[in-house]
């Protein structure tokens, strides 16, 4: 090995070690300072602080019969409003088109259907029914009343013709 090597590495091996030396005292003045600090982790306050930012922002709430629309549904007497209630429990499918369902104004979608009688739509809405194209759950899964599903059921139709 040449002395020129011989340098290089003696200086690298200076360095390497005034480095750890240097990130050792570093370790030793932090905690050094930081021994004097209280334990700040039982402190209420800064508990309590800490659990007012980390709260949830909101809750959601899957209870369909504590919608607004069940809720103006049980103020208004027993009148059904079948848009709110399609907004509510059906829109996520017959909105958008998911699990097969067929889309609200969809006159071809919705056609061979109405040629049914409105009593196998209400059957199949109430129920439940496997078709080729997807499923439906018995009410959507929702926990709206036979006669809301009935009114849901006429409103989509009316929007079909």
């Amino acid at each position: 090995m040449s002395e020129h090597d011989s340098d290089f590495f003696r200086t690298l091996t200076l360095v390497m070690v005034g480095l750890g030396v240097f990130f050792v005292i570093i370790i030793v003045a932090a905690n050094w300072i930081s021994a004097g600090t209280s334990d700040s982790s039982n402190d209420p306050r800064i508990q309590a602080h800490i659990e007012e930012l980390i709260k949830p922002v909101g809750q959601v709430s899957t209870k369909l019969d504590a919608t607004p629309a069940a809720a103006s549904t049980a103020s208004a007497g027993g009148a059904i409003d079948a848009k709110a209630s399609y907004q509510q429990a059906c829109f996520a499918c017959h909105g958008t088109g998911a699990a097969g369902a067929p889309k609200v104004g969809d006159k071809t979608a919705w056609g061979p259907r109405i040629a049914q009688d409105k009593s196998t739509l209400y059957e199949h809405a109430l129920k439940g029914f496997q078709g080729k194209s997807g499923m439906m759950p018995a009410k959507g899964g929702s926990q709206l009343s036979d006669d809301a599903v009935k009114a849901v059921v006429d409103y989509m139709v009316s929007q079909a013709k």
